[in-house]
This record gives structure tokens, sequence and C-alpha cells, in this order.
């Protein structure tokens, strides 16, 4: 059996586009706080979602990765603020969250974008999709604020 030794990550050469160095990155995500409150299952993917654009330095297509990642976030906070959720889509969790208000019309459209993304992706049909970091960045703190809002509030 051949072992195979992956090299150590070095910059995507696409990085310094949008940053001098990985000690940059920090700036790009430091105000992304996973909300007290927040259920353990979506800490974690808030997590996993504000570290893949700092890796994006190393691996620029992990930008994406953090939008579509961010999604599943969102989607766990609105099967639990939304009445009747069952095993609704994600594009009806939205549209229903814009119509009772859990969502603004611009976050539903934010999501619906990224959710476009993502379907588009895990489906299949986009075979590969890269988002800079300044792009990605906005849209995870999207899923951020959504998150947020329905912690804080009473359901």
């Amino acid at each position: 059996m051949t072992t195979q030794r992956l090299p150590f990550p070095v910059p995507d050469e696409r990085a310094h586009y949008f940053v001098g160095s990985y000690a940059d990155m920090h700036d790009l995500v430091e105000d992304l706080v996973v909300p007290a409150g927040v259920t353990e299952a979506a800490a974690t993917v808030l997590r996993t979602a504000r570290e893949l654009p700092r890796q994006s330095y190393h691996c620029y297509e992990f930008s994406t990765v953090a939008v579509m990642h961010s999604l599943i976030a969102v989607e766990i906070v609105l099967r639990g603020r939304i009445p009747d959720a069952g095993k609704k889509l994600l594009h009806q969790l939205i549209k229903q969250g814009a119509a009772d208000g859990v969502l603004t019309v611009w976050q539903a459209e934010y999501l619906d974008y990224g959710r476009q993304i993502r379907n588009g992706m895990a489906h299949g049909q986009t075979a590969h999709a890269v988002m800079p970091p300044a792009v990605a960045v906005p849209m995870v703190t999207t899923s951020f604020t959504i998150v947020s809002e329905p912690c804080a509030a009473p359901a």
C-alpha cells in the first residue's frame, strides 16, 4: 500500500487579492460571534462556517463552503422557530419565514441566493462555485444574524 503525503498548506495565489497575510484573515470574521442560547447543533455549524473563510487563505473554495455550511445553522433554527416546519424544504422555510416576519425580505432574498448555490452544488448542477471571501463573509454574517435574532427573541 502506498501512503500519500499531502503537502503543508500554502497560500492560494488568489488570497493576495484580498489580504496580505493569513493573520489578516481574522479581521474578516472577528465579528462573527456564536450567540448565547443557540442550540449546540447550530453552534457547532456556525463555528465551522466562521472558520472556513479564514482557511480560504489556503483553499479559496472554502469561502463558498462557508456559505453553504452557514445555511445549515439557519435551517436548524428556522425549523425550531416556524410552526409546522416538519420536513419542509429550505426554500419553503425561507418563504414562510418571510411571510411570518421571522425573516426580513432582504434576509429571505440573501438566503435564497445561498440556497440556490448550495442546491446547484449538492445536486450536481454546478460542479464548482468560487466565491471570494469578501462576498462570502456578508452571506455568512447574514446567517449569524438570522440565527441570533430567533435566539434572542421569545418563540
